[in-house]
């Protein structure tokens, strides 16, 4: 009951510090409201960069893509001793087919694990595509299209024809729009691709898809399965990829050694095969984690400095309370209660000064292959700024405090 009493007190001591200094909480208010609002606001952008940049690529590239990886000669080493054959170091790729054997017992394989959601079979072929005089290098993917929609969202990308009429059109195929505009074709047009291979068909443009990456939409296109193994010149059963998505994307790449040990065949995952722009997004997050967080440590600085001055003016009144019977943890409550009071204010007012800038953000249109600003509401950095938030202020309301602690109410009246 005495310790509830004296709670009661020690609260009533630190609200009426914040009261009777108005400015300087609200200065330091205002520094947190800053910090937590610019932390959870660079925080909630690094996330959207990463989803759109995940999204934009899953449009293109599987988790885990299965081939037949390239093999290097190995070098002619000399034995020991008198005629011993010269030594020939000159390693070269070994010309051997890419064709996946038995593909479709390596698919039914790769379909049985638990962990994977999709895998579909793919053969790729470099192209020209063909209008007039007009002449463009691309690469054609073969591809069971109604998997390769499921593991690409093809659909959803579609602006033009519809994407299931490549299924009943043998000769049919779907290409990006920077190829239709290059080519000034639309959906009905037929155009001519060459292989190479050297094999030339006339094919019939069903649709048009218009992806996040210009890139691909200048370069790319979907044609049936069984039209780009006509194109290489391979049998009915060639397969030179097994495009595979798992469940956890982000274990992809523990994913893929599975896959490569069961299939005896390349596994590559996506953050392998795309190192350079997985490590720039890596960096991006890095940097904007490292400015949120200094902005919050210098609020927390702003709180330090403020109970510092509070403590020094407050001097004389320790001494007193101390003197009355007040014990050092009483005089720590006090002042590690004025930071909490003023951090949180501070909390409160950043987060929704952080929601609002984000509800402002979403609807600016940036144009180009991004389309709306890449920012949405992140459940899970409100929850990180709040507690780096409530850390911080602890740690800047409990040093000064501590401080305060030890005063002596003996040599401060002496004086």
């Amino acid at each position: 009951m005495a310790d509830k009493h004296r709670h009661n007190i020690d609260s009533e001591i630190s609200l009426t510090y914040i009261t009777t200094s108005r400015k300087l909480t609200a200065v330091a208010s205002l520094g947190v409201t800053i910090g937590v609002a610019i932390y959870i606001f660079m925080n909630s952008m690094a996330a959207g960069f990463s989803k759109k940049s995940d999204a934009t690529m899953f449009k293109n590239v599987p988790h885990v893509r299965v081939y037949k990886d390239d093999e290097i000669s190995a070098p002619l080493r000399a034995g020991a001793g008198n005629g011993a054959l010269p030594v020939i170091v000159n390693p070269r790729v070994v010309p051997e087919s890419q064709k996946i054997i038995n593909p479709d017992q390596v698919l039914a394989l790769l379909r049985q694990q638990p962990e994977v959601v999709i895998a579909t079979p793919q053969v790729g072929v470099d192209v020209f595509y063909n209008s007039g005089r007009t002449q463009i290098a691309g690469t054609a993917s073969g591809v069971i299209i109604e998997e390769a929609d499921k593991m690409f969202s093809i659909a959803e990308t579609m602006v033009e024809g519809r994407m299931e009429d490549l299924k009943s059109t043998p000769n049919g195929i779907l290409v990006g729009v920077g190829v239709a505009q290059k080519m000034s074709v639309k959906t009905g047009d037929n155009i001519t691709i060459t292989s190479s291979r050297n094999v030339t068909k006339v094919m019939k443009v069903v649709g048009m898809f218009k992806t996040s990456n210009s890139n691909i939409d200048k370069t790319k296109s979907y044609i049936n399965i069984s039209t780009a193994r006509q194109l290489k010149l391979e049998s009915p059963s060639y397969v030179s990829d097994i495009d595979v998505n798992v469940k956890d994307y982000d274990n992809a790449a523990r994913y893929s050694a599975q896959l490569s040990f069961l299939t005896g065949y390349k596994a590559e995952d996506w953050k392998a095969a795309n190192e350079t722009l997985v490590a720039a997004a890596r960096m991006r997050t890095i940097l904007i984690n490292v400015i949120s967080m200094s902005i919050l440590l210098v609020a927390g600085f702003g709180i330090y400095n403020i109970l510092n001055m509070t403590i020094n003016q407050k001097i004389n009144e320790i001494a007193i309370l101390k003197a009355m019977g007040f014990q050092g943890r009483d005089v720590v409550r006090i002042f590690v209660q004025q930071a909490m009071m003023i951090g949180l204010g501070g909390i409160v007012m950043g987060s929704l000064l952080c929601s609002l800038l984000v509800y402002a953000l979403q609807h600016v249109y940036v144009g180009g292959d991004i389309g709306y600003f890449p920012i949405h509401f992140e459940p899970q950095m409100y929850t990180r700024g709040i507690i780096f938030g409530l850390i911080i202020t602890f740690f800047a309301g409990y040093f000064p405090a501590r401080k305060a602690s030890n005063v002596d109410p003996v040599s401060i009246f002496r004086k």
